[in-house]
């Protein structure tokens, strides 16, 4: 696709090209002034792209040779609403990242017990590849369980991965999985925002961030805890700024003093792991002061909803707890029937909109909160009193109708073992101050990989299909027992007139997912070719690894992911490596996971794991759709082809599906049809993968002639909206939230226009830019910014209005008239959840210490961890023990991404952050005889690793409990394999612990305790 150059910019460019090439050095015989020639248009091709790295989405301009096909330029898009042309470092280096000799030209195979790789050609390793995954499904392909019942599951093979590839073929991976019959299916959103997903679906509906990037200027009072937006979203901060100029307070709540910090209006440090006392405490004030927007929370959420008197709470447990043996994953386990509403005769929750009755939820809390006094709260968390004081005013003060206040929040509060209650806490802060579905308000969830929002909506997960269905489960063996079961309670909601209950509707979700799986098969005969996970029974990322420890695995696929370096207890993921016979590494780069067993404290000649690994074409390099952190899809164009001989990702599963596929046809084996019946031909055009032939599976198709409200739609037609997907197997959709997407209009992601009315404009909401699901909204619950006549809570910049005859401004929540339905629609009863019955570990957050601390005993109760945790018994934990005394922390920089695989690759950005290091306080530093820069070892119970000590001014000794503690701050982005000469270190998660969420799984690598000491 062509753009055209903004003329005013051009001088610019040559500037900062000029600069860029020429001043790092970077090797190369031509001069800079012949590549800046070389924009013309008779050199050059101009496409645009969107950043590979964080889920901020900024656009690109790539510029690519005509006569090489190779990229000669790589700018920001000043056309582009989210960044308006600026980078960060990381994006202003994609050139290099695309244009580097270290990415290996062609596949590289690594047979048992060599000590070396060996160049294959493609043919070859997709072949030899075919036949590893034939013979394990063959051999671990289970039909029936135990019990009798059927299952259709694979168990011997693995898979992890991507939030990297686009869209299609994130729907391409997980179809090519089922069809295999794989259970373990995990992604990188485990073990960065699962949390955030249990979270605010349970809160609101849905589980993504509740706003988008360019709202956050509309916001009167911005919250950056968990997250370090200025580093770690660089562009987006440029959106906070902009908020700023406006008068809007910068709070930022943090263990270090960030760059964040250094823009806000006040700063608080706090010990790692406290959130939630300093947040139930924010609470407690809200509540004592009266400060709650009244008509907002009787009208929109569940605070007047009756609870049952089965529910109670006595230090720190809920009722219906049991505790779990040794033996068990799981601590402890919850009967949640002992939380529920109580009913009228109708069944529906009875409400007290007076807010007396003493068992509403509104009651509840405030008793619930009413331990967590400031003195409590600065006791647990060490956060400075007066500094707590001036963050509950601030932040509460957006509380009145005409304001609104945001949360930017990303790992620093998704990676605990209570991480999906910490944002449930905030989401509940949020509810009470009416700051849902308005403008500059939310809860916005800073997600780290370019399309891990996409990739999650498409649901490279064990646990649910794409558009978040449930993986079908051993104790529901037939589809309508499935679709039934799903959708009673939210018919059960639907009594009510006023609830959407908008599950209601998912046999026509499920029904056409089935059919864009298996276009030619019954709902029936699709459904039984799933595979089926056993009842009660989870299969997240730590179990994953616990399962390849134990040698349950044959096969494992790490598809554009590193867990030698990104996974908790890296350690223990390498070793587990070793007992697979067989492994595939997707990637860019060779690194850590692929080449494990030529790593530290591997001898190659005792490691029996074959390795194949396949180089995959980086983003310019290929075409299909990403989606931001705020649900925005966007399309990429290709600018230069892929490098050497390179394949997209797309391109590498459907030719080795077409081989498994041949290999079954010619052989037979373990349960063929879902294999034999796969889409694949769906997915291509002349022969070969094509992401447009995908998005549009994915928005789906009418299968047959339909007629609805006299409207008649013809087979082969693409389905306009998803209010028009049916049950019975008439239309397709492999995604239903992307029905709307692609329709009969045109590609509506590769959309373009800035275009905007002037509702819209007044909040920018960029409508006809890119698409945003679901069905184009831009605020999620937007009908929530109303009161119950359609009249906005902030007419100064209302998200939505009623004009008398229809809703006006963004996509609304549902178009009915005001007053008609609640609006929170995808929550059976159309109410926020201020109090969540359905988390493992409680309705209300309760602070309960991370499973590695100093503290044998905390303020609020006498339940120390969180009694539902993930944990493996046999794993030894540090509590309290003199050999690790400080609490330790992980975190990114601004120069490198996740586990630094492609930016450590990249010579500008190793060149600024070369190397591992830890952050300490001045006063622990010379405590332990420390200086600025001296090579120490830092050390869990778990494992060891070097690093340049960083003695700072930004962290300062806390007084907790009665004790002080000194914070250890560490990055996560470094691995032994680059730089090659070993001088950037190794990963900190080879020091985090293998504990997790119990909602989710994710590992709590955002505190655990460990010692420090010279070398």
């Amino acid at each position: 696709m062509k753009v055209n150059r903004r003329s005013f910019l051009q001088l610019a460019a040559v500037t900062a090209v000029s600069s860029a090439f020429c001043g790092l050095g970077f090797e190369t015989e031509a001069l800079a002034a012949d590549r800046i020639a070389m924009l013309e248009p008779k050199w050059s091709k101009q496409t645009t792209s969107v950043c590979c790295y964080c889920a901020v989405g900024c656009g690109l301009i790539v510029n690519t040779d005509l006569k090489t096909k190779r990229a000669i330029n790589v700018e920001g898009d000043p056309d582009h609403p989210i960044n308006e042309g600026a980078t960060c470092a990381k994006g202003a280096s994609i050139w290099q990242l695309a244009e580097n000799k270290e990415r290996p030209p062609r596949p590289l195979y690594r047979a048992p017990y060599s000590s070396e790789w060996k160049e294959v050609s493609w043919d070859w390793a997709l072949g030899e590849i075919a036949k590893r995954v034939k013979k394990t499904r063959d051999a671990s392909f289970t039909e029936k369980n135990d019990k009798g019942q059927v299952v259709n599951r694979c168990n011997g093979l693995a898979s992890v991965g991507s939030a990297a590839i686009d869209n299609e073929e994130c729907w391409t991976y997980q179809a090519m999985l089922r069809a295999l019959g794989l259970v373990y299916v995990e992604h990188q959103a485990r073990i960065c925002h699962s949390s955030t997903v249990a979270a605010l679906a349970e809160s609101f509906g849905r589980g993504a961030m509740t706003n988008h990037w360019n709202d956050i200027a509309n916001s009167d009072c911005i919250l950056v805890m968990g997250s370090n937006a200025a580093e770690n979203h660089p562009i987006s901060f440029k959106w906070v700024t902009k908020a700023m100029v406006k008068g809007a307070k910068l709070i930022s709540i943090d263990p270090r003093f960030t760059r964040t910090s250094a823009k806000a209006d006040l700063y608080c440090q706090i010990r790692a792991g406290s959130d939630i006392a300093v947040l139930g405490g924010l609470i407690k004030y809200i509540l004592d002061n009266d400060l709650i927007q009244r008509d907002y929370v009787v009208s929109h959420t569940n605070a007047p909803f009756i609870i049952s008197d089965k529910f109670t709470f006595n230090d720190g447990l809920f009722s219906g707890y049991t505790k779990n043996g040794d033996d068990e994953d799981y601590v402890g386990a919850y009967d949640k029937s002992q939380w529920a509403y109580e009913r009228d005769e109708q069944g529906l929750p009875k409400r007290d909109e007076s807010l007396k009755h003493p068992r509403c939820v509104y009651n509840l809390l405030k008793s619930h909160y009413a331990r967590y006094d400031v003195d409590k709260v600065v006791s647990v968390s060490g956060i400075d009193k007066d500094g707590l004081l001036e963050f509950y005013k601030l932040f509460s003060a957006t509380g009145k109708p005409d304001k609104a206040g945001t949360i930017m929040y990303a790992m620093g509060w998704t990676q605990h073992t209570v991480g999906t209650q910490y944002i449930r806490t905030m989401a509940m802060v949020q509810l009470l101050l009416g700051n849902i579905g308005v403008s500059g308000g939310g809860v916005n969830a800073l997600r780290g990989e370019s399309n891990v929002q996409g990739s999650t909506d498409h649901c490279l997960l064990w646990h649910i299909l794409p558009g978040y269905l449930a993986t079908p489960n051993a104790g529901l063996p037939t589809y309508r027992e499935y679709v039934d079961a799903k959708a009673k309670p939210h018919l059960q909601g639907a009594k009510d007139p006023k609830s959407a209950a908008w599950w209601q509707y998912y046999p026509k979700y499920m029904s056409s997912f089935l059919k864009a799986m298996y276009p030619e098969a019954s709902s029936e005969d699709a459904y039984a070719w799933l595979p089926k996970a056993e009842d009660g029974k989870t299969y997240t990322w730590l179990q994953l690894f616990e399962a390849m420890r134990k040698k349950e695995f044959t096969g494992f696929f790490a598809w554009g992911m590193n867990p030698a370096c990104g996974g908790a207890n890296a350690g223990k993921n390498r070793q587990a490596m070793t007992n697979l016979d067989w492994m595939v590494n997707v990637n860019i780069f060779d690194n850590e996971t692929g080449s494990f067993w030529r790593g530290p404290g591997m001898d190659p000649k005792k490691v029996k794991t074959e390795v194949f690994f396949l180089p995959c074409a980086v983003s310019i390099e290929k075409e299909g759709s990403i989606t931001n952190s705020g649900r925005w899809m966007q399309w990429r164009y290709q600018g230069p082809t892929p490098r050497g001989e390179s394949k997209s990702d797309g391109h590498i599963m459907t030719e080795l599906f077409d081989k498994i596929r041949a290999l079954y046809a010619k052989e037979g084996g373990a349960f063929p049809e879902p294999i034999k019946n796969l889409s694949v031909d769906m997915w291509k055009t002349h022969g070969e993968f094509d992401a447009h032939q995908v998005a549009k599976l994915i928005n789906g198709y009418f299968l047959k002639d339909v007629t609805i409200k006299d409207k008649t739609y013809k087979k082969g037609t693409l389905v306009p909206s998803f209010a028009l997907l049916q049950d019975d197997g008439s239309t397709c959709s492999g995604n239903w939230l992307y029905c709307n997407s692609y329709t009969e209009d045109g590609n509506r992601a590769a959309r373009r226009s800035r275009e905007q009315t002037p509702e819209q404009e007044k909040i920018g909401l960029f409508s006809n830019w890119s698409w945003c699901w679901p069905v184009n909204r831009r605020i999620i619950y937007n009908r929530a910014s109303c009161d119950n006549t359609g009249k906005p809570y902030a007419p100064q910049k209302p998200v939505v209005a009623w004009n008398g005859k229809s809703w006006i401004g963004d996509v609304p929540d549902g178009g009915w008239a005001p007053g008609t339905k609640y609006a929170f629609i995808m929550l059976p009863n159309g109410h926020g959840h201020v109090f969540g019955p359905g988390r493992q570990d409680g309705p209300f957050p309760e602070h309960y210490e991370p499973m590695e601390t100093p503290f044998t005993k905390h303020e609020f109760s006498n339940q120390l961890n969180n009694p539902t945790a993930l944990r493996f018994a046999r794993e030894a934990l540090a509590v309290a023990d003199p050999k690790y005394p400080y609490v330790a922390t992980t975190y990114r920089v601004t120069e490198h991404w996740q586990t630094g695989l492609m930016t450590r690759h990249t010579p500008w950005l190793l060149e600024t952050m070369p190397q591992m290091f830890v952050e300490m306080c001045e006063e622990l530093a010379k405590e332990k005889g420390i200086e600025n820069g001296e090579k120490v070892m830092v050390e869990s119970i778990r494992g060891s690793i070097w690093a340049i000590a960083m003695v700072t001014k930004r962290m300062h000794p806390l007084k907790v409990m009665g004790k002080t503690v000194y914070q250890l701050g560490m990055p996560w982005c470094f691995g032994w394999q680059m730089p090659h000469d070993g001088s950037g270190g190794d990963s900190s998660n080879l020091l985090t612990p293998s504990v997790g969420d119990p909602n989710t799984g994710i590992p709590e690598t955002k505190v655990f305790v460990a010692n420090v000491r010279k070398l």
